[in-house]
């Protein structure tokens, strides 16, 4: 199969054209270099696959890459919560402009055959449910209460404790971050495409992503990154909240085989969600603990507090995942999180924005 793959060069679109070239498949690299992610040059373990720099905005470009394409996996994106407001014109643009015109491309190519990387931070808050009310959709969490300690969201009926469910794929959809508005509009703009087109799209739904080739010292990088620069550095890792906000951490190499079972398992003509994730709910304070143990490092400091896109609970159901793509991690996080000690991340962006 011949594969366009946008964001080839990135932490995740890495893996992914690695293994597609394992397999046999022809890649179709190209890449941004995006200065949030990179120091400006091409990674050494890009280089193989000889990817284009350009930009998934450009059609003319497009144009001439999905020439004899059969499938396009589509990693680009800009990553991270952001900074502030200001982000959101460049999450915008990169983000969801960029799919649009991606997918315009594909129309006039007749490449009919998209896997998506998108996100859970499209639920907002996970699945919760109320002794005395069954599943609920919690509100929002208070200001008031974040600053009181008390982080865990409560029934919007009666104000009771609620328990964190496992989070289909049909859960409702509710982003609290500029990231996660455009990672949901990417999928609405991609699920349009296939109803005008007959096209087939599965849109994978990562959960908390980690690994080697994870760019370190940088605003935009995930949790586990952030946790190891800080023992590097001989500090302890900065837990917020309690510590006990539940994640599901999935490798990026299970990540990787996630997109080529998805090439591999033909879609309808729709767009179908499924969650890419380990199915081994752990919280955060266990993956600085772990992480601080495996390192020899200091312990992790829980400071409260928490960022205002930031959600408690939200860990992934992946029955969906392994019905439909016969998908399941291999990668277990105490596995994972001990080689991702030494594992080699991406240098730091040159530019700080």
């Amino acid at each position: 199969m011949r594969v366009l793959l946008t964001g080839a060069a990135g932490f995740i679109g890495s893996h992914v054209a690695d293994l597609l070239a394992t397999r046999g498949h022809e890649v179709v690299a190209v890449d941004a270099l995006l200065p949030e992610a990179h120091d400006g040059e091409l990674p050494e373990w890009s280089r193989r696959h000889a990817p284009v720099i350009g930009d998934v905005r450009d059609p003319d470009l497009l144009d001439r890459l999905l020439y004899g394409v059969d499938a396009v996996c589509h990693q680009a994106a800009m990553v991270g919560h952001g900074l502030d407001p200001a982000d959101a014109p460049a999450y915008a643009s990169h983000n969801d402009l960029g799919t649009a015109v991606l997918l315009a491309a594909m129309h006039r190519a007749g490449v009919t055959r998209l896997v998506l990387a998108s996100s859970m931070v499209v639920y907002g808050e996970g699945r919760y449910s109320c002794a005395g009310h069954g599943v609920v959709r919690p509100a929002p969490r208070r200001s008031a209460d974040l600053a009181a300690g008390r982080y865990d969201p409560t029934c919007p009926h009666c104000g009771g404790t609620l328990a964190p469910e496992l989070v289909p794929e049909d859960a409702p959809l509710e982003p609290r971050s500029t990231y996660a508005a455009t990672k949901l509009a990417q999928e609405h703009l991609a699920g349009a495409w296939a109803r005008q087109t007959g096209g087939g799209v599965w849109a994978l739904r990562y959960h908390n992503v980690y690994g080697p080739r994870m760019p370190r010292d940088t605003p935009y990088a995930g949790v586990a990154s952030i946790f190891r620069s800080a023992l590097a550095g001989g500090r302890p890792p900065r837990v917020l909240e309690d510590g006990r906000q539940r994640r599901d951490f999935v490798h990026v190499t299970d990540v990787a085989r996630a997109n080529l079972c998805a090439l591999d398992t033909p879609p309808p003509a729709d767009l179908v969600p499924v969650n890419v994730c380990s199915g081994e709910p752990r919280t955060v304070g266990d993956l600085a603990a772990t992480l601080a143990a495996t390192m020899g490092g200091p312990a992790p400091e829980v400071v409260g507090g928490a960022r205002s896109a930031d959600v408690r609970h939200v860990v992934a159901d992946p029955r969906r995942a392994a019905e439909l793509l016969g998908y399941s991690a291999r990668v277990g996080f105490a596995e994972g999180v001990a080689a991702f000690a030494t594992d080699p991340l991406r240098e730091p962006a040159a530019v700080a924005v």
